[in-house]
């Protein structure tokens, strides 16, 4: 497996776009409820591409994954130290852990299916997969100013059939929703605040936007500027900064425990 100097694993170079996660991307507590009622009463639980701990139960014992040694670095304090590997080699024995989870994560592996065996496999019960839908990414807004943008994420998330496969067994998939004040900043987050995504800071902590070529991106942000400009988004959707949630790409696969024996 290649990685960069910085560690990352995946199609994305964190050394280079990540410095700014931590602010950007913080855990939105909607999201982080639906997590912790689906990992049930597990105790050690299993955090597989970890980023900056986001997510992360503090009420459990937790063991964090993340290659990227910039996102490594930008963990609170009071977390332990995340582990330098990869889904797709993980340094436990069978059976390490009550729960597995990752987040906006399993986009980035090099190898799915391996990476989900390794996490089944170092886990006696559930794994929870938070991630988007491939099939709706282009549903959002964005599309009609950063087409190439929405297209390389479209093609970079798994299909949720995928996933549910390479984990096995019975899997539950739970859409979930957005809420107006959504602190994780994703493309979606900001579907009722467009004007966000014209801070280069919210882009960059969209790995999508790393794929795009700077003039394609230029031109994206100069079209959405414009349209907010002139009034267009609003008269297109202008509807959305006043829903106090969206149904966007956004689901969260439960795997139930695996038999064993």
């Amino acid at each position: 497996m290649t990685r960069t100097a910085d560690g990352s694993a995946g199609d994305a170079d964190y050394g280079t776009i990540g410095a700014g996660y931590g602010r950007y991307r913080r855990p939105e507590p909607t999201f982080a409820r639906a997590i912790a009622k689906a990992l049930g009463d597990a105790r050690t639980v299993l955090n597989v591409g970890a980023g900056a701990g986001s997510y992360e139960p503090r009420d459990r014992d937790v063991t964090a994954v993340e290659p990227s040694e910039s996102m490594r670095a930008q963990r609170p304090p009071e977390f332990a130290t995340a582990i330098d590997a990869t889904a797709e080699d993980l340094p436990f024995a069978d059976d390490t852990f009550d729960a597995a989870m990752t987040t906006f994560s399993v986009h980035q592996w090099t190898d799915l299916e391996r990476g989900l065996a390794e996490v089944r496999r170092v886990t006696r019960g559930p794994v929870v997969v938070l991630t988007c839908d491939p099939d709706r990414v282009e549903d959002y807004w964005l599309a009609e100013y950063a087409p190439d943008v929405m297209a390389t994420e479209a093609r970079r998330y798994p299909a949720l059939d995928r996933i549910a496969s390479a984990l096995g067994g019975d899997v539950e998939t739970t859409r979930i929703p957005i809420p107006f004040t959504c602190v994780d900043g994703f493309s979606e987050a900001y579907y009722g605040r467009p004007e966000r995504l014209l801070d280069p800071g919210a882009r960059k902590a969209n790995s999508a936007w790393s794929f795009v070529d700077e003039m394609s991106a230029a031109r994206s942000v100069a079209a959405l500027r414009t349209a907010l400009e002139t009034g267009a988004w609003d008269d297109r959707h202008g509807a959305l900064r006043v829903q106090p949630s969206y149904d966007g790409s956004l689901v969260l696969l439960t795997a139930a425990p695996r038999l064993v024996g």
